[in-house]
């Protein structure tokens, strides 16, 4: 019996991991004949895994979604990967599946042996998450989009421009991007008639319609650069030009998703271009990049980052 249960669950593990298996091929992987490979799959049909099974030569077996979510299989890596997962599902941007993750994360730690409890309790003991700054979207709302996106179904919102213009969209929904942060929408905007990025935390009562669209080519074939590029057309009150004497590859780590453009000068330095409403950022970002620069316009941000200088030197020289 005990090789019987090992057996089953070999093979369980095996049809949780690919989409179809020929009844050959599994029988030579769990090295039993064609008629116990039957009797197995019989016995998980009746603990509730839905296995289909096609006859002839070229039959074979796929385990199928059901009506109800039964015990799954996990090695080492995916047990450890699905916990930090929930862990950072816990604390993330998606609003309302905070509980959700926990009572799951709860579940997966209770049935892990001692030493892959031990690497993700090591994991949360020695790892500080950033705290989210970005604004939080609803879980419901994403899975609606989701949805929608997958099944190539026309979506009505109600959305709220950057200027604070409310309107009514009907999209064609291409994908959902996450990125710096946020979470946007690629669509094509059907009143517009051209392609559109909707930021996710602006939109609300997502509703399928029901029509279904055939799916067109989003210009570049790439939801993410499409995205990026989007963002860094978006018009600003003030357009930043910084040498900076550091590599360009360098830089490009801390500037990639916040609208930067850079442009190799040499081998040790290079030109940042920033598209901003305030200043507060760029500070930010060069801090964080951490090399001498020098700002050849606007003189505005020349005359921001001396006063930011003035605060620190008064700070660190004290009372």
């Amino acid at each position: 019996m005990a090789n019987t249960s090992a057996r089953m669950l070999r093979l369980l593990s095996l049809l949780q991991t690919h989409r179809f298996w020929s009844g050959i091929e599994l029988s030579d992987r769990l090295e039993v004949s064609e008629r116990t490979l039957r009797r197995d799959v019989e016995r998980l049909r009746e603990l509730g895994y839905p296995v289909n099974a096609s006859r002839g030569v070229a039959g074979g077996y796929q385990l199928r979604s059901g009506t109800v979510m039964p015990p799954l299989l996990l090695d080492d890596e995916e047990a450890v990967a699905i916990a930090v997962g929930l862990r950072t599902a816990a604390s993330g941007s998606v609003e309302g599946i905070e509980e959700t993750s926990v009572r799951a994360l709860t579940k997966v730690v209770q049935v892990m042996p001692p030493r892959l409890r031990r690497r993700v309790d090591a994991l949360q003991a020695y790892t500080t998450p950033a705290a989210v700054t970005g604004p939080r979207v609803n879980a419901a709302s994403l899975t609606v989009i989701a949805q929608a996106c997958r099944d190539d179904e026309r979506l009505k919102f109600d959305y709220a421009a950057r200027g604070g213009e409310e309107s009514a969209r009907l999209v064609e929904p291409h994908r959902l991007v996450s990125l710096g942060r946020r979470w946007y929408l690629v669509a094509w905007d059907l009143d517009r008639v051209d392609w559109r990025t909707f930021r996710v935390d602006r939109l609300s009562e997502p509703r399928t319609t029901g029509a279904r669209y055939r799916p067109r080519e989003i210009p570049g074939g790439d939801a993410v650069k499409f995205v990026e590029a989007q963002i860094k057309a978006r018009p600003t009150t003030h357009t930043l030009v910084i040498r900076v004497e550091a590599p360009k590859d360098r830089v490009e780590a801390a500037v990639r998703y916040l609208g930067g453009a850079l442009e190799a000068i040499d081998g040790t330095s290079c030109r940042l271009t920033m598209n901003v409403d305030t200043f507060d950022w760029p500070v930010l970002i060069l801090a964080a990049i951490g090399a001498p620069f020098e700002v050849e316009s606007p003189s505005a941000f020349k005359d921001h980052l001396a006063s930011v200088a003035a605060l620190f030197k008064t700070a660190s020289i004290g009372p």
